[in-house]
This record gives structure tokens, sequence and C-alpha cells, in this order.
């Protein structure tokens, strides 16, 4: 079964969640009103809802002496398509956090590049070496 994942989380501004998304990240425009939109997000449906301002507690983690943003979401895509996206966002001259490449000779090696959206959410953008090992421990 092909199963695709949805997310709803609160912005600040639905226009400009809805500019990031498909001019600086690539997505398609789903259904939207002034105060919502959906985001097709390689298949996946983000619902990104007008809100007043909000907080999340999001401290950081250590992973492989890295310092990472314990709240943030993510898609693992291919190695083309990471390199197209890491691409395009460093030439649009965003705060992109420099790629990585995680459990390096290890059982889920991947790269790895984060980037904050116009509400503060960390994105996450992945791309495995052997994608059969996204799940192996």
């Amino acid at each position: 079964m092909n199963t695709s994942f949805h997310m709803s989380l609160p912005c600040l501004s639905v226009k400009e969640t809805k500019v990031f998304y498909t001019n600086s990240i690539g997505a398609t425009l789903g259904r939207h009103t002034q105060n919502w939109v959906d985001i097709n997000l390689f298949g996946h449906q983000l619902t990104f809802i007008k809100a007043e301002k909000f907080h999340f507690n999001s401290p950081n983690y250590v992973f492989e002496g890295k310092i990472l943003p314990s709240f943030h979401f993510g898609v693992i895509v291919d190695q083309n398509t990471w390199n197209d996206i890491y691409s395009k966002l460093k030439k649009l001259d965003l705060e992109v956090v420099e790629k990585t490449t995680f459990l390096e000779n290890k059982a889920g090696e991947h790269n790895s590049f984060f980037i904050k959206d116009p509400n503060d959410y960390m994105l996450e953008f992945k791309c495995f070496t052997d994608s059969k090992s996204v799940f192996k421990a």
C-alpha cells in the first residue's frame, strides 16, 4: 500500500507560506482560502492554517556532533531531487543549514540539510545512500 502523510500546522501568513513552498521549494499548491492552504510536498499534504502568534518550545539536540533542531519535519527524496533543491535554495540566498552526511558507512547513511520556512518551522531534506536503509537499525 502506497501511503502519504498529512500534517496541519499554524502559520502567520498564508501568502508568505504559499510563496515559500511553491517558489522556493517547488511544491505545488492544493486547495486554499484566505485562512489556510494545502501544499503538496512530494505527495504529502501539509495544511497551514492562519493563526495568531504561536510558539513551540524547540530545544536542540546533538547527533554525531552536530546541533540539530528537535522540532522539525521533512521529506526523504532521491539524490538528484535533493541536489536540485539544495542548489536552488542556496542560489536564492536563503538561510540553509549546510548539508551534512550522517551515519557515514553505517546503516541509515544519509545526506541532510535544513531550512527555515516563513513560520519558523525547520524543514529537513534527506537523501539516503540506500533507500532500503531508511528504517534499518
